[in-house]
């Protein structure tokens, strides 16, 4: 597998960790080889929470070169756009979650709200194919990352990784009820 990069972009509480988790353990389950970094610095704060992962033989620093993320993976449309500007490729692909938490700068007045023609318009310019995910009725919004799993593995945005492996990875990480529920939206969500 030539090298895959993913971005993981978002804000603290909307669980990039254990999005990011799944995916490298799915990775591992389809017998990729998998490099990770997380960022968590301001995430008790609501602030940008950041990962990124690296899939393939020929990987061997987990940090993304600017520019080069093959797919970036965003839960909320500010860090969407942020994080296709910095890290995505000319050409790559961004799923996000279609909700928005206004950083400071929207709140007071200094900055617009991101929409998404806003995302539409920038990622036309380079190419970059868009898929927005919502899911309506959610009942716990922290599982806002599993929709957008579920829309990763529905549109097979991850080469060689399937719905069963990322079902084993949820499998590893979670038990009981949690998984239960984080299983049933993966199915139904995307």
């Amino acid at each position: 597998m030539r090298p895959f990069n993913i971005y993981l972009c978002g804000v603290g509480g909307q669980g990039i960790g254990l999005l990011c988790e799944t995916i490298l353990r799915a990775a591992d389950h389809a017998g990729h080889l998998a490099k990770a970094v997380d960022t968590h610095g301001l995430a008790q704060r609501g602030g940008i929470v950041v990962s990124q992962i690296r899939l393939g033989q020929e990987v061997h620093n987990p940090l993304i070169p600017e520019g080069m993320a093959d797919l970036v993976v965003g839960l909320e449309r500010h860090e969407a756009l942020r994080g296709m500007n910095v890290a995505l490729k000319d050409g790559g692909t961004l799923i996000y979650y279609d909700t928005v938490l206004q950083p400071l700068g929207v709140r007071l007045g200094k900055m617009a709200e991101t929409s998404n023609e806003d995302i539409e318009r920038a990622a036309s310019q380079k190419g970059i194919a868009v898929h927005a995910v919502v899911r309506n009725g959610l009942k716990d919004p922290r599982m806002q990352n599993i929709a957008v799993l579920s829309g990763i593995s529905r549109r097979n945005l991850i080469p060689g990784l399937t719905s069963a492996h990322y079902e084993q990875a949820l499998d590893d990480l979670l038990k009981g009820e949690m998984l239960r529920a984080n299983v049933q939206l993966f199915r139904e969500a995307g």
